[in-house]
Order: C-alpha cells, then structure tokens, then sequence
C-alpha cells in the first residue's frame, strides 16, 4: 500500500469560544502555522575562525485565517470585542488536517490567541466575488496533537485525539 501526502483542502478550525456559530468553523485557509529558533552568536574566544550559533528561544509566526465573511459570527464579535473595547480574551485553537473520511490524521492546538489584524477584501462593483475577511491572530505557542488514525481491529476508522 502507497502512503502519499496529506492533501491541505480537507480540514477544521475549531475555536474554543462562546457563543459560536455553525458557521465559525468554517475557514477557506488558514497559514502561519510556523516556528523559528533563534539564536544568539557567541564568538569563540582565541578561536577567530568560526562562531557558536547557540539556540535560545522559539519563535511562533502569525496565524492568518481566511474565511467568506459571516455576519453575526462569533468569532467576529471577539475580534470586535478585543478591537474597540480593548478587551482581549485568549482562546485555544485546534486545527486539524482531515482524511478522506473526515478524520483528523495531524492537528495543531495553538495556545492563547488574541486578534492582531481584522481585514475584509475590497468591494468591487465590476467583479462577482466574495467577500473575504482576513483575521491575524497573535499566539503564544502551538503543539502538535498526536492523533490516532489507525483502522481499529473492527473495521472501523478511530479518531480520537490526545493531547
């Protein structure tokens, strides 16, 4: 049996916020989902050759989801709550990578997200698109959830998640 990639158009945005709507898991991309180690250089002393590039922290990019825009979401009314009442109120976030079966075969539970940026495309009156609203969330870290994917010994997918 081959073993291909994942294909990145199968998956689920889940928020861990109230109220939300059906309609707040749906996302039509979502990136950011980064990590970067920094590094100090520290200079080799009596050694003029070369430097160490010692690791000190990582660093977590931006998360941009992008979505048709829903009038009455949830999710919108957090972005609204954090932007003009400057009251911000960090959410978790699974996304999860899904199977031709709808089963999460990989996910990511980003911790502590606060909005950053909320951008809607621009009208135009000589083309039939959607409107697109842009949402730019700062987050603190993310882990990998190792996901359960297997066939069990009954013939059934399994699909539970542990964190």
């Amino acid at each position: 049996m081959f073993s291909y990639p994942p294909v990145g158009f199968h998956f689920l945005v889940t928020f861990e916020l109230f109220p939300q709507t059906p309609n707040d898991f749906r996302f039509q991309e979502v990136s950011g989902l980064e990590m970067t180690m920094e590094t100090e250089s520290i200079i080799e002393g009596g050694q003029n050759r070369f430097t160490w590039e010692l690791p000190v922290r990582s660093r977590y990019g931006d998360l941009v989801l992008k979505r048709g825009m829903f009038v009455g979401s949830g999710i919108l009314m957090w972005c609204k709550n954090a932007f003009e009442n400057f009251a911000f109120e960090p959410v978790n976030i699974l996304i999860a990578l899904l199977n031709d079966q709808h089963v999460p075969i990989q996910a990511w539970y980003v911790v502590n997200a606060i909005p950053k940026k909320w951008a809607v495309s621009a009208f135009d009156a000589e083309r039939s698109t959607v409107v697109v609203e842009s949402i730019t969330l700062s987050y603190q870290y993310f882990n990998i959830v190792a996901v359960d994917s297997l066939p069990s010994a009954t013939g059934n997918i399994g699909g539970s998640i542990s964190l």
